[in-house]
């Protein structure tokens, strides 16, 4: 694994992250998986020390529609047998992400939009507030080309067959990882990107924008860095 010296100059822990949700509508809908891998330094190298991937039990009455159920493979039925509680998961986020850590998602602003509000409902929105922001989807899209998915990503970097974008958080945050790790031999400039998310100027943010972050319009077709003035 790369060293991500800069990073780690920083900060203590990365927390890469990807969500499985019941739809787009993050104040609406609900996770179904959260999964996380957290990087550590262990004698001055990057190692993965912790990975987390559990199913989250649907609020009273909800359900998993058919297109998700079919993208994912998760049913209603594996989220009342196994899934845990927000409660509990939200406890174990916030234990996860504890102390001097970065976060960071491929389309983050998706992933924490969805976090925030589970946080809001059945935790404590708190553990967020402070920390630092990365993703990985803005950086991908200041070097290559459309498309811009994580399935593409895989691909450039020459990850088939090592590492699946599959509908499921536990591939996807992998994937990510091993992405992340590709980026980072590509040009050594991660550390830019923190707090700073692109957008598609025809659309906007989708949704609230995240207090944190400074967002800014960005094209299709790489140009200078987003990160340059």
């Amino acid at each position: 694994m790369s060293n991500f010296s800069k990073l780690f100059s920083k900060y203590d822990r990365l927390v890469l992250f990807d969500t499985e949700t019941t739809g787009l509508q993050y104040n609406r809908d609900e996770i179904i998986e959260f999964a996380a891998v957290a990087v550590e330094q262990v004698d001055g190298k990057a190692q993965v020390v912790r990975e987390y991937d559990e199913l989250v039990a649907l609020s009273a009455g909800g359900f998993v529609p058919p297109k998700i159920e079919q993208l994912t493979g998760i049913s209603t039925q594996d989220l009342r047998e196994r899934g845990l509680p927000k409660t509990r998961v939200c406890r174990d986020i916030g234990e996860l992400i504890a102390g001097n850590t970065l976060l960071l998602a491929y389309n983050a602003h998706f992933d924490l939009s969805f976090l925030f509000y589970m946080l809001l409902r059945d935790g404590d929105p708190a553990i967020l507030k402070g920390k630092d922001k990365l993703d990985l989807l803005t950086v991908y899209k200041d070097r290559h080309s459309y498309p811009h998915r994580l399935c593409n990503a895989i691909e450039v970097y020459g990850l088939s067959g090592k590492v699946v974008n599959s509908h499921r958080a536990v591939d996807d945050v992998l994937a990510t990882v091993a992405v992340m790790e590709e980026m980072e031999r590509e040009k050594d400039d991660l550390e830019r990107y923190v707090n700073l998310f692109g957008y598609n100027a025809k659309y906007g943010v989708e949704g609230k924008p995240i207090g944190s972050v400074r967002y800014k319009p960005q094209g299709y077709d790489p140009a200078k860095p987003l990160y340059v003035e």
